[in-house]
């Protein structure tokens, strides 16, 4: 069965920064977009917070399976009429990967309930993402470790829930620790934050990152498909008999 992934990315950085564009020239969204496009199981299209409606329509929100998020500098711009549709969409059963920067999203803030603040510095950190939940559906294919030659360094304190499942935990040249690959539920949706991003660095063309991002769309697929759920449970007969009223 097909999963319908959407990847949506504000797409600033590469419209005004060269170094970036010279990255990322179909932007990070194309990129991600490319590595999934790989797997014959995904349809996959892109948005972008400049089209019409925010790029997530009701139609194209509505018929998607797992919505990829990538945004950095323009979080306050994304109305929360959106967040709002978006976080319905999770709780009914859409899963959401999170990605880099998108720890400060709205939607990704209100999911979790805190500001999801944390340390960083853009330099030339080395970073080494240890698996630390090797028989989990994310790390299917990976070794012990993923190292990236250049990334911009996340350090705790994470400010996020403890996490439903740790999957990966990032060292850093400088010696900070993150938690790198989180996992969360929130009503029938799963949630999986994955730290590696920064535009500056050509990480989303490693092939063990977009191994992790299509092993997270395998993983936070809908178990039925979203279903909208009215909040109303209806009032069942038991599965016991009830006693007589006046015992």
């Amino acid at each position: 069965m097909s999963i319908n992934v959407t990847v949506w990315n504000e797409y600033r950085h590469e419209l005004s920064d060269e170094k970036v564009r010279a990255i990322y020239p179909d932007g990070i969204h194309g990129a991600i977009a490319a590595g999934l496009q790989d797997h014959a199981d995904f349809v996959v299209r892109t948005a972008t917070l400049d089209e019409p409606d925010q790029g997530l329509p009701p139609a194209v929100l509505d018929s998607t399976d797992v919505l990829l998020w990538w945004g950095h500098k323009a979080h306050p711009e994304v109305p929360d009429e959106l967040v709002d549709r978006v976080q319905r969409r999770v709780l009914d059963g859409m899963g959401l990967l999170v990605l880099h920067s998108g720890h400060e999203s709205k939607i990704f803030q209100r999911l979790m309930g805190t500001k999801a603040s944390l340390k960083w510095r853009e330099a030339t950190d080395k970073e080494r993402i240890w698996i630390v939940q090797p028989g989990h559906q994310i790390a299917h294919g990976l070794g012990e470790y993923i190292e990236l030659p250049r990334e911009e360094m996340y350090g705790e304190f994470f400010d996020i829930p403890q996490p439903d499942e740790l999957i990966m935990i990032s060292w850093f040249t400088g010696g900070e620790i993150f938690r790198s690959g989180c996992c969360f539920y929130r009503g029938k949706g799963k949630i999986f934050y994955f730290r590696p991003g920064h535009e500056s660095y050509p990480t989303y063309f490693n092939p063990e990152i977009r191994k992790v991002i299509a092993n997270g769309v395998r993983w936070a697929r809908p178990v039925d498909g979203p279903a909208p759920f009215s909040g109303v449970h209806p009032a069942n007969a038991p599965l016991e008999p009830l006693p007589p009223e006046n015992d």
